[in-house]
Parts: structure tokens; C-alpha cells; sequence
């Protein structure tokens, strides 16, 4: 009987073994295979709480006690080096705690570094946890640092780090010129399907940096990395890249209820569930779950539910309805292999347009976040969203030609 239950706990964990596996992020393999591009240099690190080891050690720490390499400066993007200041609180400049290392805000009055900050950097890193959306601010806090470093004649390095949401989703109309903001400084879709190493190059080798100007890049690859991974699949440990993002959960819906940012709807911060639990006052959470399950949408379904926002210290801070109890749907992924987020996202502004059209109401952000006006234009005229949804992958044709001569894995 022992016999048989160690040959059953050998199945199982060989069985795990071949669905978990263990990547190695681009921070592992820069002390293990790549010390050299850092070996006896002054070292500047754009980061944040996510940049972790394989051993738990964060790359800032790591990089401190190490004698091959001198840590001069840090750079922070929204939410701070550590990772515990609320959405879009500005951020001042200060000294790292445990290090001493001074702290330069790049989410703030400056969002890319100056001359002044990089003169005693000999190279510039990069490690962040991205979550695969063209208006979560790490990506325009990279490439910025890019152009500055490029601007300065000092190396980047991309320590790449898997895309959590798969390296093959690829979703949502791609930015306008007109359109260009910190939350969408490049031509791209909602998703796009890259890592942020794989983003970095393309914006780099298209010549998008500031004059056109081109950086010394140096991707880190990843080993073990495969483009159809979900996060949880890569053995990587997860840190919540932001603090309304706390679990690959969230992340999987946030490309497409993030739009919720940009309308009078509560997109769920205040809650226990932001980007899953949306609603307002005005909804009632019923009626509306009856319009999105007969949509037919695929891999989810929307339960109706009551909540009230509230603050929660380092993550949300007088958010929409704060106080008042608010109707609406929880978003449950059911089989997150067919779901479509921005398709969703937009199925659901469609539906609260349609049943709440007095209350209803855009904020100025809409067009910044979807990166055309197309989708409200097209809701408040009443078009279906399937029609909306089919405009946008005649443009993803061309994308994804651009994008195949990017992809590193």
C-alpha cells in the first residue's frame, strides 16, 4: 500500500512538474550568465517591489551587497521603488530606506530622467513586472528611461520577465497619433502580446524614442519562457505589480474593465476585487447580469452583486461612489483560455450604455485609455459591439506583421 500511494505521489509530482515549469527571469540570469555587462560599472535601476530573485532577494538589494557592481541611483515609476504608494499619487524623490541610495520619482512633475540624474550612471537597467496593457505606466516609464539613456550615450538593459497574460493575446484598436499620452505613447494595442524586453526593441528599432533617436539596448532574455505560459504556469513568483492588481486574476480582466477608469462606473477600487467588481449607484446588478450572459461572451460569466468603496490605505484613496452602496456584476473568467478581455470590456459599456442611458456618462480619460474615439462615439450611437470588436482586427492585421519581427521567444 506505501508502495502504491509514493508511486501515485511520484505521478502527481511529475505531472506538476511538467504543467508548473521554472523560468529564469532576466534578473536571475544577469548574476548567473551576464555579470559582465555590469562588472565594475556605476549602476542606475529603474524598478519597483516586483523585481524579485528566484531567492526572494530583491534585484536592489542584490545589486547593493554585490562588489562586482556599484548601485548610484534608483528610479521609481508610479506607485513608488517599494510599490505601496495608491494610483496616480505623484511621487517626490527621496533615499532608499534600506540601501541609502537616492530615489529619483520618474511619476511625478518628471517622468523621465534627467541629465542631472544619470551623470554618475554608467548603465541603466530596467526591472519591472509588466502586465501586457498598452496603458499600465511601466511601459511608458520604460521606454522614456530608454530615450533618456539613449540621449545620454549610457547602455539599457531590459531584464525581461514573462508577460503575465500570455505572449500570444493580442487585443483592442491601436493608439492614434492624436491620442498620445503617458498611458499610450506608442502606436499599439489595448494588449499586445509582448514581453516588455520584446516592447523595448521594437520601440527602439522603429525609431519611435524621442528624434529618433536609438539606445545601446541589451535585452536579459528569460530561459524557459514559452509565449502560451500564463503566469502561474512559469514557477516565477508572483508580486503584485501595483496595488489594485493583486493577483493574475485581475490582471486577466484589467485590459478590458480598466475603460471603466474613463466612465461615471466604479471599475472596482475601494473593494477587495478592483477590475473584477464594477458597478455604480445606478445599477441595478441584475438586470445587468441578464444583458451580459446573453451577450453569449466566451470563457466568462457575470454574477450580480452589492458594494460599497471604501479607502484601503496603499491602494485606493477616495475612490468613485466612495460610501455609497453601488449594483453591479462580478467578472468571473470561467476558462480564461477562450476569454477576451477587451472584447468583454467593451460588451460591457455597450450594455451599461443601453440600460442606464440618463446615468451613464464617459469621462475625458475614454479616448486616452481605448486610444480612439471610435469606441464611445460608436456606443452612444448604439452599434453592436461585435461591429466595434471587428473594425479593430483589420487593424491588428498590420500589427501583428510589425510585431512578428520583435518577438524574442
Amino acid at each position: 500500500m506505501r508502495r502504491i500511494v509514493r508511486t501515485l505521489c511520484s505521478v502527481i509530482f511529475i505531472l506538476h512538474g511538467l504543467s508548473v515549469g521554472q523560468v529564469k527571469t532576466g534578473a536571475d540570469l544577469l548574476f548567473e550568465k551576464y555579470a559582465h555587462l555590469v562588472e565594475g560599472k556605476r549602476i542606475g535601476l529603474v524598478t519597483n517591489h516586483s523585481a524579485l530573485l528566484s531567492n526572494g532577494k530583491h534585484l536592489v538589494d542584490a545589486i547593493s551587497e554585490s562588489r562586482r557592481a556599484r548601485l548610484v541611483a534608483l528610479f521609481g515609476p508610479e506607485h513608488g521603488v517599494r510599490g505601496d504608494a495608491p494610483a496616480g499619487k505623484k511621487i517626490i524623490d527621496a533615499r532608499d530606506e534600506k540601501t541609502g541610495v537616492p530615489v529619483y520619482s520618474l511619476y511625478g512633475q518628471i517622468n523621465k530622467p534627467t541629465p542631472e540624474m544619470l551623470k554618475d550612471v554608467d548603465v541603466l537597467l530596467f526591472d519591472i513586472l509588466d502586465v501586457g496593457v498598452r496603458f499600465y505606466t511601466f511601459e511608458s516609464t520604460m521606454s522614456l528611461a530608454m530615450e533618456a539613456a539613449a540621449e545620454m550615450g549610457i547602455p539599457y538593459i531590459v531584464l525581461d520577465r514573462p508577460n503575465p497574460i500570455r505572449g500570444t493575446w493580442v487585443e483592442g484598436f491601436i493608439r492614434l497619433d492624436s491620442l498620445r499620452s503617458f498611458v499610450g505613447l506608442y502606436p499599439i494595442p489595448v494588449a499586445h502580446g509582448l514581453t516588455m524586453g520584446e516592447l523595448a526593441t521594437m520601440i527602439n528599432n522603429e525609431g519611435w524614442l524621442k528624434n529618433g533617436v536609438r539606445a545601446d539596448l541589451k535585452v536579459v532574455k528569460m530561459e524557459g519562457w514559452k509565449r502560451t505560459m500564463w503566469f502561474d504556469e512559469t514557477g516565477v513568483r508572483w508580486v503584485k505589480p501595483s496595488p489594485n492588481i493583486a493577483g493574475l486574476a485581475t490582471a486577466v480582466v484589467y485590459p478590458g474593465t480598466c475603460f471603466f477608469e474613463g466612465t461615471n462606473v466604479s471599475e472596482g477600487r475601494g473593494t477587495d476585487r478592483p477590475f473584477e467588481t464594477i458597478g455604480a449607484p445606478f445599477v441595478a446588478g441584475e438586470q445587468l447580469a441578464r444583458e451580459l450572459q446573453s451577450y453569449g461572451l466566451p470563457g466568462v460569466v457575470f454574477e450580480p452583486i452589492k458594494f460599497t468603496p471604501r479607502d484601503i490605505p496603499g491602494a485606493a484613496s477616495n475612490p468613485k461612489h466612495k460610501s455609497i452602496e453601488c449594483g453591479g456584476v462580478f467578472v468571473k473568467v470561467v476558462d480564461r483560455n477562450v476569454y477576451e478581455p477587451v472584447r468583454t470590456g467593451i460588451a460591457m459599456l455597450s450594455a451599461l450604455k443601453k440600460l442606464y442611458p440618463n446615468d451613464f456618462q464617459w469621462r475625458n480619460s475614454i479616448d486616452r485609455l481605448s486610444g480612439t474615439p471610435m469606441v464611445r462615439l460608436r456606443i452612444d450611437a448604439g452599434e453592436k459591439p461585435e461591429n466595434i470588436v471587428a473594425a479593430w482586427k483589420v487593424e491588428l492585421a498590420g500589427f501583428g506583421k510589425l510585431r512578428e519581427k520583435y518577438l524574442l521567444y
